[in-house]
């Protein structure tokens, strides 16, 4: 019982960007009409002003702006699911870590602040509903928002997660997350102090710099290489065998370190100085 516990870990993934290539607050616009320039400025303007929590910018339009609001029925939400364009081997995966790896049992969910319509219509018949996580909303008879029930954005989605390692049994050191942008840098930070580990599936500054560890693909599929470097302690070599194993091919795997350096003059430069700063990537 010990050894399985020790060998038992949580999988939990973001949604928009993470596992999918579109967005759902752009998909939705388009849905129901909005010029998508007109919901970017209104969801730009919230981040700005810090109004909402980093990803909670769509449940709050859907909520409170009299256009969303007159045109976002729940039937709308499943059908930007049906819409959303997602990652490839999704599927394999969710298959591949709840069968166990090496022993390893991993636990897949996904944690989103996106409406839970969407994010289960899109994985339909790809992860169980009981295992995904989004905002919730209460619907009048017509299908109209009415009001929020709960936001999985930010510190939601900490929430969700300690919670999950309760009913779990799972200690804090034996969960993974992967996203993707500013929504996700509180439940990184919540991990990585715990000991967990992170990885970040885009080259955003603001998780990159966080997760430690960055993988870029357009397959889902592609967690698995620092999950079974980091947990099972496998070398490329094996890593490359596992994935042919199961039909797939690693055709590239580059690892480059990037350095970020905004760079300002030391002393109050004079008017005749340039002053703007100069930024070097390597």
């Amino acid at each position: 019982m010990g050894a399985d516990i020790l060998r038992r870990y949580i999988f939990a993934s973001d949604f928009d960007q993470t596992l999918t290539f579109n967005d759902s607050g752009y998909a939705l616009a388009e849905l129901v009409g909005i010029p998508t320039e007109e919901f970017e400025r209104k969801a730009k303007g919230m981040a700005n002003i810090n109004l909402v929590q980093q990803g909670a910018e769509l449940a709050y339009l859907l909520l409170h702006d009299p256009e969303f609001r007159a045109r976002v029925r729940r039937k709308h939400l499943r059908e930007v699911g049906k819409r959303i364009r997602l990652k490839g081997d999704i599927k394999h995966l969710y298959h591949l870590l709840e069968s166990g790896i090496d022993g390893y049992q991993f636990e897949f969910y996904v944690l989103s602040a996106a409406p839970v319509e969407i994010v289960r219509s899109a994985l339909e018949d790809i992860v169980p509903p009981s295992h995904i996580y989004g905002t919730e909303f209460r619907y009048n008879e017509s299908g109209e928002i009415d009001t929020i029930v709960r936001a999985t954005a930010g510190y939601g989605k900490v929430a969700v997660l300690d919670n999950l390692l309760v009913e779990k049994v799972v200690g804090p050191d034996h969960v993974i997350y992967s996203g993707d942008g500013s929504s996700d840098i509180h439940v990184m930070l919540h991990i990585n102090s715990r000991d967990g580990l992170t990885i970040a599936v885009s080259e955003s500054r603001n998780v990159s710099q966080i997760a430690k560890r960055t993988v870029l693909s357009t397959s889902a599929l592609a967690v698995l290489a620092p999950i079974l470097e980091e947990i099972a302690g496998w070398e490329r070599y094996r890593i490359r065998s596992f994935f042919e194993a199961n039909g797939m091919l690693i055709q590239e795997w580059d690892r480059v370190r990037t350095d970020w350096l905004t760079v300002r003059a030391a002393v109050e430069p004079t008017s005749a100085e340039n002053t703007s700063p100069v930024i070097a990537i390597s």
